[in-house]
């Protein structure tokens, strides 16, 4: 079956869209956070979530070869060994206390050539809650449910 193969696809071949997603990865590990089309962003984040956690699996891990297989996977993916070397070594302390969600990606105003939408994806910092929808909306609600029975 071929159900759910089509995902983040960026209109090229296959070979194109990991090297791709290996030097994006590699910039957002070099700069935290890099301005890039919205398809861009939403393909990255599953990409680079699986590579943290291949980071953090390798801190967690008491045995040497399995620390250096971990590596070798993640730099067959990023294909930059400075950047793997900087998430593997200084930023994986960020993540250990998340269970997930290691990016965020903000929506832009379209870029002035061509209106394609724009983002910026970053990560997140290990004791960033996000944010927090307003209660009042929720009280609101419950005003209106209350009045109608």
């Amino acid at each position: 079956m071929r159900h759910r193969k089509h995902n983040h696809i960026l209109g090229v071949k296959k070979e194109h869209r990991l090297a791709l997603l290996g030097n994006l990865a590699a910039a957002l590990i070099r700069h935290g956070r890099i301005e890039t089309t919205l398809a861009k962003a939403k393909a990255l984040r599953p990409f680079i979530e699986k590579i943290v956690t291949l980071a953090k699996r390798a801190n967690q891990e008491e045995v040497v070869e399995r620390k250096l297989h971990f590596r070798r996977l993640a730099i067959a993916r990023v294909r930059s060994n400075d950047a793997v070397r900087v998430l593997f070594d200084e930023k994986v302390v960020e993540f250990l206390r998340r269970s997930g969600g290691y990016t965020r990606i903000y929506k832009l105003m379209p870029r002035a050539g061509d209106a394609s939408k724009m983002a910026i994806i970053e990560f997140v910092l290990a004791d960033d809650a996000g944010y927090r929808k307003s209660r009042k909306r929720r009280a609101k609600r419950k005003k209106v449910v209350e009045a109608a029975v």
